[in-house]
């Protein structure tokens, strides 16, 4: 079983920039809980949520002035002529709409003097001068209006998710609440930590729908993930269409751990998947593992194994039994195929091949492989990305090596770091969300041991492997296998809490790194979760809300 490059701009100097800013508030004690949800999302009855109460922690902020109340007057105010401002403002208002039953209307008009200057969203550097990046933003709020500025469409998206956050969990209802809808006064300034702030969603050994992987995408979207890595061929299911080796999916997508029916994405399922993530701000990153972890595959197609005969389709869940035919030229025709038709349909730079457990196939034929492997990605204008074994090879130029070990010292990884390959860092036994909370969880597997909330939080991307140097180190990633998931409460109830924690690795500044201010501040978002119809574990770690 399996399962960070510099910052966009620098917290440090953004906290040092802004006098009184602030970091998360200290935590109160726990208090153990059961896992399950309540019926009535909860609004806060002694005002606004405080500024600093927002996961990933933001870089800065400084809390000051009288807050902004949203009444039936409320617009959303957009620059004339800035299609991406309307965008993110229509998203706002069919967030908002629901749950305050206010109008909301998306204009480029100005306010007229003396009235409510609503919510106003604005494309462009600070006002200051000071640059906000790829994906920062500055939040202004004061009791005449809220001002939330970026540098990009991304980032008045992610300023959108803080500024949902700072609502009541209410707001989050798909039916009109009582209210009253404040947000603390003063300024947040943000950006992330790292470029990559991935998730990971296995769709092979139990197969999730289109309408399933959106509902995962918003969800991750709540809490600044940028990346949807989906893992896509595996021993047990196929599940993306390549017109020129058809029975991939015909009968390679027609089972799936424990023996049910399966199923697999069309071309235009795939671009709705790709279309929907962009519309949140993720960049699909489709993974086709490969040498090993190819019983799907070989089952298709006799004539991709070393001795012609094609294996049973496999529905178990043992790894490292199945192998491409290094030798063989016609895997390399497989290859170039499946890499094409996947790089034609991924608007993304990225594609990831996988390359752990390849247990069936020999050192040498494994660095002969992925040589060839990721020659063929950059032929098709893409990156790779592949898993930590890939640093066994000789990793390409501009590629990335993904870790998901349990211990924290892999020296041939360390030594491709240092040699110039990027790290994304998905360690077992902190970030797989599929590894059980407890002995007592009733989903998931526990071979990399348990990983409760403090587990999957308490630790640091950018010295976490031996001999990794922090600027090697390009990002966060939160894998779920779903061996034993497979339905979308499955899915909920092992990302949530863990989910959000990681999230928080990959954006917040390291030095606002902090277990007692984080379970404070994620112990409010069980209501969040409620309103939205999220399943979670309700740990004991964690002083929830009521």
């Amino acid at each position: 079983m399996r399962r960070i490059l510099p910052t966009l701009f620098c917290a440090a100097l953004l906290v040092a920039a802004v006098p009184g800013a602030v970091s998360a508030s200290a935590a109160a004690a726990g208090t153990p809980g059961t896992s399950g949800t309540s019926d009535t999302p909860g609004t806060s009855v002694d005002g606004p949520r405080p500024l600093d109460h927002v996961v990933p922690a933001p870089a800065s902020v400084t809390p000051e002035g009288d807050p902004y109340t949203l009444t039936e007057d409320t617009a959303i105010r957009v620059p004339q002529g800035s299609d991406d401002a309307r965008k993110v403002g229509e998203q706002l208002a069919e967030l908002l709409r629901p749950a305050t039953g206010f109008a909301l209307p998306v204009t480029d008009d100005a306010p007229a003097a003396g009235a409510d200057g609503g919510i106003r969203l604005s494309l462009g550097d600070g006002e200051d001068g000071a640059d906000l990046g790829a994906e920062g933003y500055r939040l202004d709020v004061s009791a005449d209006s809220v001002a939330l500025r970026a540098g990009t469409r991304a980032g008045l998206f992610y300023g959108v998710q803080t500024l949902r956050q700072l609502l009541p969990a209410a707001v989050e209802a798909d039916t009109e609440q009582p209210g009253p809808w404040q947000v603390a006064g003063g300024r947040i300034t943000d950006a992330p930590r790292y470029e990559y702030r991935g998730a990971m969603l296995d769709v092979s050994r139990h197969f999730f729908t289109v309408d399933q992987v959106k509902r995962y995408i918003d969800q991750l979207a709540l809490y600044k993930v940028n990346k949807l890595h989906l893992h896509l061929s595996d021993d047990q299911g196929w599940r993306i269409a390549i017109d020129s080796w058809p029975r991939l999916t015909e009968y390679g997508g027609s089972t799936e751990v424990g023996g049910g029916e399966g199923g697999h994405y069309t071309k235009e399922d795939y671009a709705e998947i790709v279309r929907h993530a962009g519309e949140k701000q993720l960049t699909v990153v489709p993974e086709i593992d490969m040498p090993g972890h190819t019983n799907a595959a070989l089952a298709s197609y006799a004539e991709l194994n070393c001795d012609g005969v094609a294996p049973p389709l496999y529905t178990g869940t043992e790894v490292g039994f199945s192998s491409l035919c290094v030798p063989l030229e016609r895997t390399y025709d497989f290859v170039d195929d499946v890499v094409r038709e996947v790089a034609e349909m991924t608007p993304g730079p990225y594609l990831h091949i996988g390359g752990d457990e390849a247990h069936s196939t020999s050192d040498a034929d494994y660095a002969a492989f992925m040589e060839r492997a990721q020659a063929t990605v950059a032929e098709y204008g893409k990156k790779v990305i592949g898993w930590h074994q890939l640093a066994g090879a000789e990793p390409a130029e501009g590629a990335v090596a993904q870790f998901w070990g349990t211990t924290q010292s892999e020296p041939e990884l360390a030594e491709a770091a240092r040699n110039g390959t990027r790290v994304i860092l998905s360690p077992a036994n902190r970030a797989y969300l599929d590894m059980k909370y407890d002995e007592s969880t009733p989903l998931g597997l526990s071979w990399a041991g348990y990983v409760e909330a403090r587990q999957s939080y308490d630790w640091n991307p950018g010295t976490y492997v031996e001999g990794v140097p922090s600027e090697a180190v390009y990002g966060v990633e939160a894998p779920m296998w779903s061996e034993t998931l497979e339905t979308n409460d499955d899915i909920e109830f092992m990302a949530f809490p863990r989910l959000p924690g990681i999230a928080e690795l990959g954006w917040s500044p390291e030095e606002s790194h902090d277990w007692e201010a984080y379970r404070t501040r994620i112990a409010e978002h069980g209501e969040r979760w409620d309103a939205l119809g999220i399943e979670w574990w309700r740990s004991p770690q964690i002083p929830w809300t009521e």
